[in-house]
């Protein structure tokens, strides 16, 4: 059995509405269990998704650590939670990576990433992304002092993926997947603008190529297109003026492999389609909502099956 964890956004919500919430997709048999109802008063209400909603998920051991906006939630397989931590350099972040003995987040807000240390439960790295003469400058800091960087979002850095060969990054206007070594940052391969969760996978990249609603897989020797799914408007909810200019259907985020041929993908209104990178087709579709504001963010699979 294949169970699925999925944060969302609900883009355009109203004061007293759902802001999103975590959910358990059983991939096989569609069951869908709705864990978590982000329902807060303590909401920034302007603008698309900004504050509202969940983000970013990873594990370690029985905790799981789930992003908001500007905050880091700890809960416990049963999603209660445990324990919640802030940094003044955490802002807008998205997705996060676990790597050995430190969760990495994204800090939109700041064009950074920022380090927790999972033993000491803390904010404990910080590295700080700027333009430079021949490419980007890599700048480390604090995230618990007060001589961080200011508060830019030039690069709208979405998303981190740690592992033994390095930290890479991406984000709306990066266009590229950005690779820092722990000495430099370098881009290690072209992409459009626009895309989320790209990742370095199997000797190529993968990514939601979020403006061309379409998931890709791209290899020096083969390319591999999924669109996103879509539904006739007339099924859809909240599609009224006001909620147009904040939410549109086919948005990809939220991206996780399954297996070695085989991804799963985020969308909005939320769903989660399952991809075949060998046979280049979209097996399955597992629809939430038809809620047009009601977007995936993070996708990973449950490991506690």
């Amino acid at each position: 059995m294949t169970t699925l964890v999925a944060t969302s956004v609900v883009r355009g919500s109203q004061q007293g509405e759902s802001h999103g919430g975590i959910y358990l997709v059983n991939l096989d048999d569609g069951e869908i269990k709705q864990v978590v109802d982000w329902n807060t008063m303590d909401i920034d209400w302007q603008g698309r998704g900004w504050d509202r909603g969940l983000r970013g998920i990873a594990f370690d051991g029985e905790r799981v650590y789930v992003a908001a906006s500007d905050e880091l939630f700890v809960f416990d397989r049963e999603f209660q939670v445990l324990a919640s931590y802030r940094s003044p350099y955490l802002a807008h972040c998205h997705e996060i990576s676990c790597f050995k003995r430190r969760l990495y987040l994204s800090s939109t807000g700041f064009d950074s990433l920022l380090g927790f240390d999972l033993d000491r439960h803390h904010f404990s790295w910080g590295l700080h992304i700027a333009a430079g003469n021949d490419g980007y400058t890599a700048a480390a800091f604090d995230p618990s002092g007060t001589h961080g960087p200011e508060a830019v979002n030039n690069f709208h850095i979405n998303n981190v993926f740690a592992q033994e060969s390095g930290l890479y990054f991406s984000g709306l206007r990066t266009r590229g997947l950005l690779k820092f070594d722990g000495r430099r940052v370098r881009k290690t391969v072209i992409l459009p603008r626009g895309v989320h969760n790209a990742r370095p996978f199997d000797g190529g990249v993968l990514f939601n190529d979020s403006e061309a609603d379409a998931v890709r897989f791209v290899t020096p020797e083969r390319q591999v297109r999924f669109a996103v799914p879509r539904y006739d408007i007339d099924a859809l909810t909240h599609t009224d003026f006001a909620d147009k200019r904040l939410a549109r259907q086919g948005f990809g985020r939220g991206l996780c492999v399954l297996g070695p041929k085989q991804i799963a993908a985020g969308s909005s209104p939320s769903t989660i389609a399952v991809h075949d990178l060998e046979l280049g087709t979209t097996t399955a579709t597992h629809t939430i909502t038809r809620d047009i504001r009601n977007a995936i963010h993070g996708l990973e699979i449950w490991p506690y099956q």
